[in-house]
């Protein structure tokens, strides 16, 4: 049986789950897209009630796996902006895929 490891370094579903596992990841996401630029408090504003700490270090993540572009503009008060990036772009498919789904299923 091949151990975990083995299937992250070789199976591309592992290593994209890795990439965008959590609660919260795929929704930042779909946020993201719909505003295609988003300053940080209108974000998290939308994503109520998402902490200020998860929110920033799932920010940086998906900036770290170049799926979200962070721009920082040098100004009183600071403002930051958030939008994807080309590859993060390569996932709108999925997460109108995704959309689509819960609509369809959604209980209401």
């Amino acid at each position: 049986m091949k151990s975990f490891e083995s299937k992250y370094n070789s199976c591309p579903l592992y290593y994209t789950i890795s990439i965008i596992e959590g609660k919260w990841k795929w929704i930042i996401l779909w946020e993201v897209y719909q505003a295609e630029v988003i300053r940080y408090n209108k974000l998290k504003n939308t994503l109520e009630p998402i902490a200020h700490k998860t929110l920033s270090n799932q920010l940086k993540e998906l900036e770290s796996s170049n799926l979200i572009h962070r721009e920082q503009y040098n100004e009183i008060p600071p403002k930051v902006e958030y939008s994807l990036t080309e590859e993060g772009k390569t996932l709108v498919p999925i997460l109108k895929l995704m959309y689509q789904w819960g609509e369809k299923h959604i209980t209401k």
